[in-house]
This record gives structure tokens, C-alpha cells and sequence, in this order.
């Protein structure tokens, strides 16, 4: 199994647990969540680049000043 392939995995077993709302009782600021962003990411890009957009993502998740959940999907560039 690839990396790439594995970390999907990893991530799709943490979003059948229950994602951040289990492991770290957060709910996510976005719509798609974190998690699926960086697998869309992971999927779209590759491990290295898809876990640094990933990343990026992650740390503007999660204010506590956010009032209501944005959109804010990949975009994915050709």
C-alpha cells in the first residue's frame, strides 16, 4: 500500500470514530471538514503537498471567535 493510500485510510478511520468532535470534543469551523479536506488534498496533490495544504487548513479550524461554519472547499489547480 502506498503512503498516499494509507494515509487516506488513517483519515477515513478517523472520521468513522467520530473525527474531531470524538478525539478532541472541537467541532469544525468548515464545511467539508478538516479531515476531508486533506484527504481530497491527499488525493488531489500527493502525500507531501496534500498534508501541507492539509496542515494549513487545520490551523484555522477550530476559533473560537467563529460564529457560524464557512464553506471552503479545495481548490484544486490543473
Amino acid at each position: 500500500m502506498s503512503l498516499s493510500k494509507h494515509a487516506i485510510a488513517l483519515i477515513n478511520r478517523y472520521q468513522r470514530k467520530g473525527g474531531s468532535k470524538h478525539y478532541f470534543n472541537l467541532e469544525c469551523n468548515f464545511t467539508p471538514t478538516c479531515s476531508e479536506y486533506t484527504k481530497q488534498a491527499i488525493e488531489h496533490y500527493g502525500l507531501l503537498s496534500g498534508c501541507k495544504f492539509g496542515f494549513k487548513r487545520i490551523m484555522r479550524c477550530s476559533e473560537p471567535d467563529c460564529v457560524s461554519i464557512s464553506h471552503d472547499p479545495l481548490h484544486k489547480e490543473k
